[in-house]
């Protein structure tokens, strides 16, 4: 086998794996905005029940004296959702990198959601627009993120644990 062949085989294995990673990408993307509107969703209909009254609350007052009428508010802050779900998609690719450590990898994600998430959240009023209200938000913020953090790692730990097991049977 000559050096060109082994050039040629080895280049087409590289635009074979960056043609696979970009339908990775587009794939992640394009399911990230339905997803982001659907959580979007999920969470109005929870505030809803807890603090609705009975009610159907889709956007604070704010947001809709903002934007003019509830429908378009509505509108906006599914967009925004989607525009999220997005983000945070790809931002899920921090977590497949294995050459950077857990802790980059838990504080790059955070900050990358907190950018993401904390405009969106101050634009539609999911918190007061104070110095207060920004810390309250971000401490809610980090919080649901460490439990979810915790969730998955203890998940990952069960199934590293189960793999090694089978592998020591072996």
């Amino acid at each position: 086998m000559c050096p060109e062949d082994t050039f040629q085989k080895s280049k087409k294995y590289l635009e074979y794996e960056v043609f696979n990673m970009k339908k990775r990408i587009a794939a992640r993307l394009i399911i990230g905005f339905p997803i982001g509107i659907a959580i979007g969703n999920i969470i109005t209909v929870i505030i809803s029940l807890f603090w609705g009254g009975g009610s159907y609350i889709i956007c604070t007052d704010e947001f809709i004296g903002f934007v003019g009428n509830e429908a378009a508010a509505a509108a906006v802050q599914t967009l925004l959702c989607g525009i999220m779900g997005v983000g945070f998609a790809a931002a899920s690719f921090i977590w497949e990198a294995d050459s950077i450590s857990l802790l980059k990898q838990t504080v790059s994600c955070f900050l990358i959601y907190l950018t993401i998430m904390f405009p969106v959240a101050y634009f539609a009023n999911w918190m007061q627009h104070s110095f207060i209200g920004v810390i309250i938000y971000i401490g809610i913020f980090a919080s649901i993120f460490a439990i979810i953090w915790l969730i998955q790692f203890l998940i990952w730990k069960k199934k590293i644990k189960s793999i090694n097991a089978v592998l020591k049977n072996r």
